[in-house]
């Protein structure tokens, strides 16, 4: 019998694709879904959490995975990372920052050093220590309140912002909220400083626990610095483009090795799953940050996470 079936890699495919942008955790849901169906899904579970990772398909399989996804954000991004790469270039020759996209360059390149460095030292150790359904449950749940908490620290700053320009809020043709929002959240990308990308890098690497959010975490990190839901969105998922194509580079030999026997057809399968998944996330995503919030995907991982919790006590 195969390590994975056709229809756990067109499942898990699926969930990694959506998952790993949306902000609730890919690796939370790579060990609870499994978790929750059972039988013969267990075993995936205990790979994940295992200390020899080079024998396991099912973290080989996730290898591919990651690969997927990391392309289908170099599509959906193809024209900025273009002019990304080609200012980083530019920077390098002329040793000298002066457009907003070059400085948007090294604002990546600062924001990805903590989660490098971090992933390459204790990657292994947390998903042994961590990748447990439990853990994974706790860990979706503190996920939930850290978007929430993320929200809310928002909307104060928006309400206080509001108080300081009471012509934005009062008197004929008043302002919407999303006029206020606006207002409150006049930062660019290219306005932060590299302290403030470098601390948002930091925010990422509590990602290597099962159950917090990369993409969620980065937002937060932006929000707080006062970038608007759009642009938070977007510095989070460029941001996460390396780091997701860099984890998958370096663990693509395991595929090559006996991990990666008796399962090329299912990964195959589930890296055209998790790659057409992940381009209509974050096609959807950067749509939806436009105009709303992290509010539902805070409830999701509040419910699911104490729900859980419960299960698996």
């Amino acid at each position: 019998m195969s390590d994975l079936s056709y229809l756990q890699a067109v499942t898990i495919g699926a969930l990694q694709g959506v998952t790993e942008l949306f902000p609730v955790s890919s690796l939370g849901h790579s060990v609870l879904v499994p978790a929750w169906i059972g039988g013969s899904w267990q075993h995936l579970v205990t790979e994940n959490a295992s200390g020899d990772s080079g024998s396991s398909p099912y973290l080989a399989f996730i290898v591919a995975l990651h690969v997927a996804t990391a392309l289908a954000l170099l599509a959906y991004f193809r024209k900025d990372w273009v002019a990304i790469v080609k200012a980083l270039f530019t920077t390098l020759r002329t040793r000298t920052v002066t457009t907003s996209t070059e400085r948007l360059a090294w604002l990546l390149v600062v924001g990805t050093i903590p989660v490098g460095i971090t992933g390459l030292v204790l990657e292994h150790t947390f998903r042994t220590l961590f990748a447990k359904p439990e853990a994974a449950a706790i860990f979706l749940t503190v996920n939930g309140v850290i978007l929430y908490t993320g929200e809310r620290l928002r909307r104060g700053s928006v309400a206080r912002t509001a108080a300081l320009a009471p012509e934005l809020s009062a008197g004929p043709g008043a302002a919407t909220e999303g006029d206020i929002t606006a207002h409150a959240s006049r930062r660019r990308l290219d306005d932060l400083n590299y302290r403030e990308a470098g601390i948002i890098g930091l925010f990422q690497t509590l990602a290597l626990l099962a159950g917090i959010s990369r993409s969620g975490i980065t937002m937060v990190g932006g929000l707080l610095r006062g970038l608007d839901h759009e642009d938070a969105a977007k510095f989070s998922f460029l941001l996460a483009t390396p780091v997701i194509f860099a984890a998958g580079l370096l663990k693509l030999p395991s595929l090559a090795g006996s991990a990666g026997d008796h399962i090329h057809g299912q990964v195959v399968v589930g890296f055209l799953t998790a790659g057409v998944c992940a381009y209509a996330a974050v096609r959807f995503l950067s749509r939806w940050f436009t105009t709303r919030t992290l509010t539902p995907f805070a409830i999701y991982c509040l419910v699911a996470g104490v729900a859980s919790m419960i299960w698996f006590a």
